[in-house]
């Protein structure tokens, strides 16, 4: 039988307050990415669109995927030194599945596209009509913050309960024995 090691209280509401402000910060700047995406997609002005799609590049990505590995780190910490475990309960499994997977995706996948965004971003200032964003770039835009808000739904009334049921002791029978 393996133990946990347990946080104290005080360490584990530092981890957890670092963990929340992660999370927080990272929902920020998702939803400051999505408003600029908006703005670049729905404006006629190709300059403002250009604009749009070159701040995101500027400051999006890094600090978001900055965010989303703290958030990571701090709930395995929370994890590990706390009740829930990391995979002892569904909601833990799967905010850590989707802790990951979105880190990767920002680091592999939204990552190349808007710097690709910021290159269409530059021809479209220097008057280059044929520069047009690819309508792709809203995708991120309702994916990301809805499996953030599940994430959110998830820590606050955990459901499902545990992955699997703890392990019950065998019962011997006396019956029959010498």
């Amino acid at each position: 039988m393996t133990s946990t090691r347990k946080l104290s209280g005080r360490t584990r509401k530092a981890v957890l307050l670092v963990h929340v402000l992660a999370a927080a910060a990272w929902l920020g700047i998702d939803l400051a990415f999505g408003i600029l995406v908006v703005v670049a997609l729905s404006t006629e002005d190709t300059s403002v669109a250009g604009i749009a799609v070159q701040a995101v590049d500027l400051f999006a990505i890094w600090p978001m995927f900055g965010a989303s590995v703290v958030c990571m780190i701090s709930g395995v910490v929370l994890g590990l030194g706390s009740r829930y475990g990391l995979v002892r309960y569904w909601w833990v499994a799967l905010k850590l599945f989707l802790n990951v997977g979105m880190s990767l995706l920002i680091a592999f996948a939204l990552r190349p596209g808007v710097a690709e965004a910021a290159r269409i971003g530059e021809r479209m200032l220097a008057g280059d009509p044929s520069a047009v964003l690819p309508s792709g770039l809203a995708h991120p835009v309702v994916v990301a913050p809805t499996l953030l808000l599940l994430a959110y739904f998830l820590s606050v009334f955990k459901p499902w309960g545990r992955i699997r049921s703890a392990a019950r002791p065998e019962r011997r029978d006396l019956v029959g024995a010498v």
